[in-house]
């Protein structure tokens, strides 16, 4: 005798992660309550409820402090309104294959589209299906009522129609009824909505009812799928069963059979297709008629789980925050948790797989009970990298991978999804770069070990080896290509009181405090900061000791220049007075020149003192009279903007000859020069100038 037991007998994924959320509440001493049962298995609905799990009718009923969980059948958007409106606290278990369909139907609705729906329409899953679709929609169970549909509704060849199904829908019948939807509506839309794992055990049962004597179908009566199992076996093995336990079984069938095979719907636990086996077990022991290969051989081969540590392949199903979901086309639901996808923690999962890939995995865990299994990405692709990266130890190449923690003595770097350790010594260029700036920046490193001690592994690599190479080149290559006035793109390194060094590419050039602006400043931080990206050109270049100096002021921004294009000689200004003295007034002309307006330019009549008709911070309007661009200076007149008036106190005084004025100037004034700038000037005038004021004031005016 032989049991061919179904691999995808059993729940499917979207019933088990409904089940498992139920199972963690319950598990973290929540109060929770159903929108109906859970699933169709009043086996399973019994022992979730005597562990406190409640299954309510309507939203109303939700008792006070529950937590309400949306079976993986969906419902309609009504009543996810009415729970959002009470408040209450949900849980969404709805199926991602019904989900989709939602979003479907919503998208017909918003474009007015009328839709078709293949399944029972009291079926909980087209309820909510329909419940979601705001334009016309119609169900049809098999192609005869969707033929009588084609006389009802008003629809023309050429109106755009959506073709949607119930996850659960005879694969067969379907093909049956696009043969009708393609013939009658020319221009309709079909989505493809069978759940993949429903197909699968439709064609799975189908296949084992065809080669056997007798055939069992296991799960509740009151489930779709496993209504249309049986009908598709009873198609195909006259002796077809359908059981909800084992207590149901005939066990005189079960011992005039020399094939049985067994499947179980979507909603069946794994416990009772275990208990329908072993009560099979037990009777076929006892009969004469057991084959020579033990029934428990044949028991461990037909209930034969996914053994820990082994590698399979699946596909994803469906990508949450905290788990993917695998079909890996067992009967179990197979699970990736986050933090089994990728070595990285800031990674997350949309950003390592989506739906639809294939990936090889490592089974960490196998629950029979729940029917599920959880799997390893990580530790798959680690286990490929480390092959790799045991060859790359010894080839001495650049590898590049992203840092992705800090830790006691240094950082981790993820390489293939291998933990790599770089040490702090190894990981900057300089001891006192920050380890936490390196949080999630990619980097190179070379591997300096790779070893393996038992089941332990030590990685370690070094950043600095490749910096320090990388500078080494760099520099070799600026010493040869490097020239005065050339310009580069640096990273301010540091700053002092006297200028701010800039790395140029492995090497360092300075820029002088009086370099960095045209105006007075007292501390190069006014202008630049650490870390800033800097347009410099080279101004010096000292061979033998490998200094260079650098320029940074932008030529355009220069004072003297903007003085020269847009304030000729005879421009009336708005000065603001700076400073002043015996023998005359500085007043700030724009940012960064001062002009003098001499003592016999302030007023049209005879002043003792400046300070008795000017203050400093007033603000005047004074006339450009004289610039000497070479020397940096000018001259300023108030008294050229005054009407002349005749008086016997206006003397007519000689402009000073033009080594004997007081100047202004942006620059460094020679020792005879009383030079104006940005900062207070000077209080008294040079003994020469002092005695040409005093001369001056004893001379008889002219006339």
């Amino acid at each position: 005798m032989s049991i061919h037991l179904a691999k995808t007998a059993g729940f499917c994924f979207g019933v088990d992660r409904a089940v498992e959320i139920v199972d963690d509440l319950l598990k973290n001493g929540k109060k929770v309550c159903t929108l109906g049962p859970i699933i169709h298995n009043m086996e399973m609905v019994s022992e979730l409820e005597s562990r406190g799990c409640l299954a309510i009718d309507k939203v109303e009923d939700c008792p006070e402090d529950s937590t309400i969980v949306i079976r993986s059948h969906g419902v309609g958007q009504s009543t996810m309104d009415d729970i959002t409106e009470q408040g209450l606290n949900c849980v969404d278990a709805t199926c991602p294959f019904v989900k989709k369909i939602h979003n479907i139907v919503k998208k017909a609705g918003a474009a007015g589209i009328p839709v078709l729906i293949a399944g029972n329409k009291n079926h909980p899953e087209i309820q909510g299906i329909i419940g979601h679709c705001s334009s016309k929609c119609y169900t049809f169970n098999n192609d005869e009522e969707l033929k009588n549909l084609v006389d009802i509704i008003p629809l023309s060849n050429n109106d755009e129609v959506f073709v949607v199904a119930q996850t659960t829908f005879s694969k067969k019948e379907w093909k049956k009824c696009l043969k009708t939807v393609k013939k009658v509506y020319t221009n309709s839309k079909i989505f493809d909505t069978i759940c993949k794992a429903t197909s699968e055990r439709q064609e799975e049962a189908e296949r084992i009812a065809a080669e056997s004597d007798l055939m069992i179908v296991i799960g509740d009566r009151h489930s779709s799928n496993t209504a249309k199992l049986y009908d598709i076996c009873k198609s195909r093995c006259a002796d077809t069963c359908l059981i909800e336990t084992a207590k149901e079984l005939d066990m005189t069938l079960v011992s005039n059979s020399n094939s049985i095979g067994v499947t179980a719907g979507a909603s069946t636990p794994a416990r009772i297709i275990k208990e329908v086996l072993d009560t099979m077990s037990e009777e076929i022991k006892s009969s004469e008629t057991v084959e020579t290969e033990s029934f428990e051989e044949m028991l461990e081969e037909s209930l034969k789980n996914l053994n820990t540590n082994e590698r399979v392949k699946g596909v994803v199903v469906s990508v949450a925050p905290n788990e993917v979901i695998v079909d890996v086309g067992r009967k179990q639901s197979g699970y990736i948790p986050a933090d089994e996808l990728s070595n990285d923690p800031q990674a997350k999962p949309e950003d390592v797989v989506k739906v639809g890939d294939e990936l090889e995995l490592l089974i960490m865990k196998t629950n029979d009970v729940e029917g599920t299994i959880m799997l390893s990405k990580r530790r798959v692709d680690a286990q490929k990298g480390w092959e790799e990266l045991k060859t790359l130890a010894e080839s001495d190449e650049i590898l590049t991978g992203k840092v992705a923690s800090v830790v006691k003595g240094g950082v981790i770097v993820i390489y293939n999804d291998n933990r790599v350790f770089i040490p702090a010594s190894q990981a900057t260029a300089s001891r006192d770069d920050s380890l936490e700036d390196l949080v999630g920046q990619e980097v190179q490193f070379k591997l300096i070990e790779a070893s393996q001690r038992g089941r332990m592994r030590r990685i370690v690599g070094s950043i600095r080896v490749v910096l320090r190479e990388q500078r080494a080149a760099q520099r070799a290559t600026f010493w040869e290509t490097c020239e005065v006035g050339k310009r580069y793109t640096g990273t301010v390194k540091s700053l002092t009181s006297y200028g701010a060094f800039v790395d140029l590419g492995g090497v360092f050039g300075m820029i002088h405090i009086s370099e960095l602006s045209w105006t007075h400043i007292k501390n190069p931080s006014e202008v630049v900061s650490v870390g800033d990206k800097v347009d410099v050109y080279i101004k010096d270049i000292n061979e033998e000791t490998k200094k260079i100096s650098l320029g940074y002021k932008d030529p355009d921004a220069n004072p003297w220049e903007i003085l020269r294009r847009d304030y000729p000689v005879d421009t009336v200004v708005d000065a603001t007075i700076v400073g002043l003295t015996t023998f005359g007034a500085f007043a700030n002309v724009i940012p960064g020149i001062d002009g003098l307006i001499h003592i016999s330019q302030i007023a049209n009549k005879r002043i003792e003192k400046p300070e008795d008709v000017l203050s400093v911070g007033e603000k005047v309007q004074a006339k450009i009279i004289a610039i000497d661009f070479e020397n940096k200076r000018v001259s300023l007149s108030i008294r050229a903007l005054i009407p002349e008036e005749a008086s016997e106190e206006a003397p007519v005084v000689e402009e000073e000859k033009a080594e004997e004025e007081v100047v202004a100037s942006t620059e460094t004034p020679a020792e005879e020069e009383v030079v104006a700038t940005t900062e207070t000037p000077v209080e008294e005038p040079v003994a020469e100038e002092v005695a040409e004021a005093a001369a001056e004031e004893e001379a008889p005016a002219e006339e």
